[in-house]
C-alpha cells in the first residue's frame, strides 16, 4: 500500500497507472499533475485521480512515491522542479523508454536524494494517447523493466516492484546499458521503420492508389506510426548511439534483401523468410500463454 503517490503527467500510461491503482485501492490518495488544466479537471471528473496540482512542487511535496509518466525530453526539466521539494524518503521512480539519459538527468538535479530513484519502463502501451486511451487493465500480463543503479535504496526498488506487480504486470531488472540497447532494436527501430513506410508511401505520386490498395499487411507493420511523433523524436535523440547501431545493421540487412533480389537468390529469400516465420511462429505462442 502507498499512502500518497503523485503521477506527474496522466496520459495513457499515467492515466492507467493511476486507473489500475484506483481500482486496487492501493493507494490512499492519488495525486495528479500535467500542464493541461482541461486534462487535469477531466481525470478527477472521471474518478481517475483524487487531486489535481497545477503546482508540480506542490503536488510532489509530502508524497510517499513519485511517478513521472512524461515524454523523456522532459526529464531534465522535471528532475530540476521536484529536487528541492522531495523529502528524504520520498521513492521517485519514471515510465521512460530510454534509460542512460533518464538516470544522467537524475543524478544531477537530485544530488543525494538520487538513492531514491528507481529508473522503470513498462513495456505496455498503445500507439494512441492520452486520458481516454488509459485503461485499468493495461499492465496485466505485461512486462516492466526496472533499472537501478548501484547506489539505488533497495527499499525502494522494493516499493516500486511491489506497486508493478500489484497492478499485474512481471517485473524484470535489466541494466540502463543493456535496456537502452534491447529496447533499441525491440521497440526504438520498429517505430522508425512505422514512420519511415508510411511517409514514404504518402511522398509516392500514387499515394492515394497505394493507400486505397493497403490491406492487412500494410495495416499490421504501420500500425505504430500513429504514435505521438514528439514522443518518438525525444526517445530517438535520447537514444541515439543504440539506435543508430540497430538502424546501421538493418540497413546492411536491407542491402543484402536487394542484392538478393538482384540476383534472383530464391535460396537466400527462403532461407531468410523460413528462419523469420520460425522465429515469429515461436513469439505468437509467447504472446497466446501471455494472453
Amino acid at each position: 500500500m502507498i499512502n500518497k503517490i503523485c503521477i506527474v503527467g496522466i496520459g495513457l500510461i499515467g492515466g492507467s497507472l493511476a486507473r489500475a491503482l484506483r481500482v486496487l485501492g492501493y493507494a490512499h490518495e492519488i495525486v495528479g499533475y500535467g500542464r493541461s488544466v482541461g486534462n487535469l479537471q477531466q481525470a478527477v471528473e472521471l474518478g481517475v485521480i483524487d487531486r489535481a496540482e497545477v503546482s508540480l512542487t506542490d503536488a510532489v511535496r509530502h508524497v510517499d512515491m513519485v511517478v513521472l509518466a512524461v515524454p523523456v525530453g522532459c526529464m531534465v526539466e522535471i528532475f530540476g522542479e521536484i529536487g528541492p521539494a522531495l523529502t528524504d524518503q520520498t521513492v521517485v521512480t519514471d515510465v521512460g523508454s530510454v534509460k542512460g539519459s533518464v538516470i544522467e538527468a537524475a543524478r544531477h538535479a537530485l544530488g543525494k536524494r538520487f538513492a531514491n530513484f528507481v529508473p522503470g519502463h513498462p513495456l505496455a502501451g498503445t500507439e494512441q494517447s492520452g486520458l481516454t486511451a488509459s485503461q485499468a487493465d493495461l499492465f496485466q500480463g505485461r512486462r516492466v523493466i526496472l533499472s537501478p543503479e548501484p547506489e539505488t535504496d533497495a527499499t525502494a526498488t522494493a516499493s516500486v516492484r511491489a506497486m508493478w506487480e500489484a497492478v499485474g504486470a512481471e517485473v524484470a531488472t535489466l541494466s540502463a546499458v543493456d535496456h537502452d540497447r534491447i529496447l533499441a532494436v525491440s521497440s526504438h527501430l520498429p517505430h522508425m521503420l512505422a514512420y519511415c513506410l508510411v511517409d514514404m508511401v504518402v511522398r509516392h505520386d500514387d499515394h492515394r492508389a497505394i493507400l486505397e490498395c493497403a490491406a492487412g499487411g500494410f495495416r499490421d507493420i504501420t500500425r505504430i506510426a500513429g504514435s505521438d511523433p514528439v514522443m518518438w523524436r525525444d526517445i530517438c535523440l535520447a537514444n541515439r548511439d543504440a539506435l543508430l547501431v540497430a538502424l546501421r545493421q538493418y540497413h546492411d540487412d536491407l542491402g543484402a534483401l536487394t542484392a538478393a533480389i538482384e540476383k534472383g537468390d530464391g535460396k537466400w529469400l527462403c532461407e531468410t523468410f523460413t528462419r523469420a516465420k520460425h522465429t515469429r511462429a515461436a513469439l505468437n505462442k509467447k504472446y497466446d500463454v501471455q494472453a
